[in-house]
């Protein structure tokens, strides 16, 4: 009968040694498996590499045969080393023979052994290889030998992952940790980007894994847990990080496992087996997330990512990583992938170098993806699992339109993409031909197309795309990037600024519009069941009538005495309207009694984005000199389905009927009132939605400027009486169960429209 292991301490320290010899890297890896063997004082111990053909191939042993090294393989599934690289699980065996799902491989000499015990090797809970040992004699290997086994694998994860091991790699082949993976998601906007993967939180790097002193490191690790404890505390008692409407549920996650006694007592364990305590953290987090993302329940599941940033934190406190990707500098073609994100980190960025945004939660319509859209970045949303897949530096394809992402891709995926690349850059050609052309279509009927925007750096696009003007400029944007509360001159600077790009083309502000998920991190306020329907936009606006003042002072002297255009948004009641306007008003009066320049002409008007307000119309409309229709959060209202979750957001055609007749009744009141009208949700962007809007009687849509050249090539292309007429008959009370997205897209088929 074998004795007990040496201890796992004399191990690592053994392990340490020998990684720091210069050593090339099969010798490296067939002096650490004699050094397993002989303190597991085992006949036996193999070390099995998971390829990218999805074949375990042995990559070093001692006591089986030497030349079955490199020649050996096992399918993942099959045999005891393919269980255990399928399941993620370790397996201990007294007879391992006598097991089901033994496979014998009678070149590697493995016949009289028959005690066995195998751990996977993981990283980022992904298999990378299978660790076993063996013994001739029956024998049970103890827990304090699977964790012995476990804490070693953890320091071959991280072996594996270096470019030393790429030398023990065959011509041809590569491993499972850098095999080609394809995710499908949803596409945010248009367009394809090549490029370099940058993680937006990246995965911390642990290089220091052997522990020098124990007492040492369970000291740091309790700190680290402490301080952490205290930040989640302070999150929620004073609500900083309210970005959407269940975060406070995520942090009180957090909170519960951070005090969770199994973990704490998992990650103690680890350090006294002789690991650092972010090794500790590292290979505790690494067990936990292979089970979980094997579970087949959906919470389980859920909750895998509110471990993975639990465990980020703790790390990054350990480590001093204080996480400032955004002020790094990023390779040339940087495609950003993240788990979530907010509008303002994503300006954080260099965005000469951005091409692209791939996303493993978020909706189409949530805030980063419409500064996606207007930045001109390729995005991509709903991309489960890639953050965990994805290394600094991959090449990584991004195709919009498809909604697809080829993480490191084959290299005639690669060749087709260059392709489609210049494919795209011909039809960027073709529509540039087209901006000064007039946007009517062939039976007469003249759509204005304007531009959304929130950032100085879009204007210039106007002369590109050949819009009209802007018919949106969200500033909060100014609001969400900044640290602190813009002074009233850094407001004037930029709305100066956007004036002056955009010519004499119209430009209309929106007033501050934030809450719900945009986030002003130094305007706090109390934490929401729903913030979204909460104290936000001008409900807050007129709450902090010193806020609304100021801003409205400020547009009104970078318009220096020139026409502007100040929209409201969020209008519920219409008495809120009248209220902006005394605010208006009031500020009118102080420019004139000051002697400063007035606006020539100034036009108020309200956005429709509160179902409410459909039946305030009568009333708002006599006063309003223009309304807007944000569809976002009109069409969310409408079908109480947040647009910021991807359960719901997408259950919902936005032009079915229901919701067109909501945006036929608004477009026939604002004609019979003389208002004019715009459209400047996200609808407005796409085809196919577009079209709808055109059908209804809308003529002015305003989208991000990417758009523009699409919408204005089927505008120029279509005959639009008819598919009113057809629309119209479809939308009369009876006809619900005809498809108002089928209808169009049989329209554009008989037009040859491209949509």
């Amino acid at each position: 009968m074998a004795t007990a292991i040496s201890g796992p301490r004399v191990l690592l320290r053994q392990l340490r040694e020998t990684m720091a010899e210069p050593l090339a890297s099969q010798d490296r890896l067939d002096k650490i498996v004699d050094l397993i063997a002989e303190n597991m004082h085992a006949d036996v111990c193999s070390f099995y590499v998971l390829r990218d053909d999805g074949a375990l191939e042995l990559f070093a042993t001692h006591g089986l045969k030497p030349e079955s090294v490199h020649m050996t393989t096992l399918r993942l599934g099959e045999g005891l080393v393919g269980l255990i690289a399928a399941e993620a699980e370790p397996l201990s065996l007294e007879n391992a023979p006598a097991h089901p799902s033994f496979a014998y491989r009678p070149e590697t000499g493995e016949d009289p052994f028959s005690a066995f015990l195998g751990v996977p090797v993981l990283r980022a809970g992904q298999t990378l290889g299978v660790l076993v040992v063996q013994n001739r004699d029956h024998r049970v290997f103890g827990e304090d030998e699977i964790e012995a086994m476990l804490t070693t694998a953890t320091i071959l994860a991280e072996m594996i992952a270096t470019s030393d091991f790429d030398s023990l790699i065959k011509p041809g082949q590569d491993i499972d940790l850098r095999r080609p993976r394809t995710f499908n998601g949803t596409g945010f906007t248009d367009g394809i980007a090549l490029g370099q993967v940058v993680l937006h939180d990246p995965r911390v790097v642990v290089d220091n894994f052997i522990a020098e002193d124990t007492e040492q490191e369970l000291r740091r690790l309790s700190a680290a847990l402490d301080t952490m404890r205290v930040s989640i505390d302070d999150m929620l008692s004073h609500g900083d990080m309210q970005s959407f409407s269940d975060h406070r549920e995520i942090l009180e996650s957090y909170r519960m496992f951070a005090h969770d006694r199994g973990w704490v007592d998992r990650l103690t364990e680890a350090i006294d087996n002789g690991l650092t305590a972010e090794a500790a953290v590292e290979r505790v987090q690494n067990d936990t997330r292979a089970r979980m993302m094997r579970s087949t329940d959906p919470y389980i599941k859920d909750r895998l990512h509110d471990l993975d940033d639990l465990a980020n934190r703790l790390l990054r406190i350990l480590t001093g990583d204080g996480h400032s990707v955004g002020m790094k500098e990023l390779p040339e073609n940087a495609i950003l992938v993240a788990r979530n994100m907010g509008p303002a980190e994503l300006l954080e960025y260099d965005r000469s170098r951005l091409r692209g945004l791939v996303l493993e939660e978020g909706g189409a319509t949530a805030h980063v993806a419409i500064i996606a859209r207007s930045l001109g970045l390729v995005a991509v949303g709903q991309a489960e699992n890639i953050v965990s897949m994805s290394e600094a530096g991959d090449d990584i394809i991004v195709d919009g339109p498809a909604g697809t992402v080829y993480l490191r891709p084959t290299s005639d995926v690669e060749q087709t993409y260059v392709d489609k690349v210049r494919l795209t850059a011909k039809r960027r050609a073709h529509y540039l031909e087209l901006r000064d052309k007039p946007s009517i279509t062939r039976d007469g009927i003249e759509i204005t197309l304007l531009h959304n925007s929130g950032l100085v750096a879009d204007l210039p696009m106007l002369d590109d795309t050949g819009a009209a003007g802007v018919g949106l400029f969200r500033t909060e944007l100014q609001f969400m990037i900044a640290s602190k509360l813009p002074r009233l001159s850094e407001q004037v600077e930029l709305y100066s600024e956007a004036i002056r790009l955009t010519g004499d083309r119209p430009i209309v502000f929106r007033l501050l519009d934030i809450g719900g998920d945009k986030v002003i991190p130094y305007l706090r306020s109390a934490v929401e069941e729903n913030p979204a329907m909460g104290w936000r936009s001008l409900r807050l606006a007129l709450d902090r009538p010193g806020l609304l003042r100021i801003q409205i002072r400020a547009l009104l002297q970078a318009a220096n005495g020139g026409p502007l255009k100040i929209l409201v948004p969020m209008v519920t009641d219409a008495w809120e309207f009248r209220e902006t306007r005394v605010v208006v008003n009031k500020e009118l009066d102080r420019l004139r009694h000051a002697g400063e320049k007035v606006p020539e002409k100034l036009d108020l008007g309200a956005m429709i984005e509160v179902p409410s307000l459909l039946w305030e119309l009568d009333r708002l409309l006599p006063e309003a000199d223009f309304v807007s229709i944000g569809s976002n959060d009109l069409v969310m209202f409408l079908t109480a389905a947040d647009r910021a979750n991807p359960r719901v957001s997408k259950s919902y055609d936005p032009i079915a009927v229901p919701r067109l007749r909501a945006l036929r009744h608004i477009v026939d009141m604002a004609k019979r009132y003389g208002v004019p009208l715009t459209m400047c949700g996200e609808l407005a962007g796409k085809p196919v939605e577009a079209l709808a809007l055109m059908s209804v009687g809308m003529t002015r849509l305003s989208m991000s400027p990417p758009s523009i050249g699409p919408i204005k090539e089927m505008v120029l292309g279509l005959e639009l009486e008819p598919i009113r007429k057809s629309v119209a008959a479809a939308l009369l009370d009876g006809a619900d169960g005809v498809g108002i997205r089928e209808l169009l897209l049989d329209w554009a088929a008989r037009q040859n429209l491209s949509v």
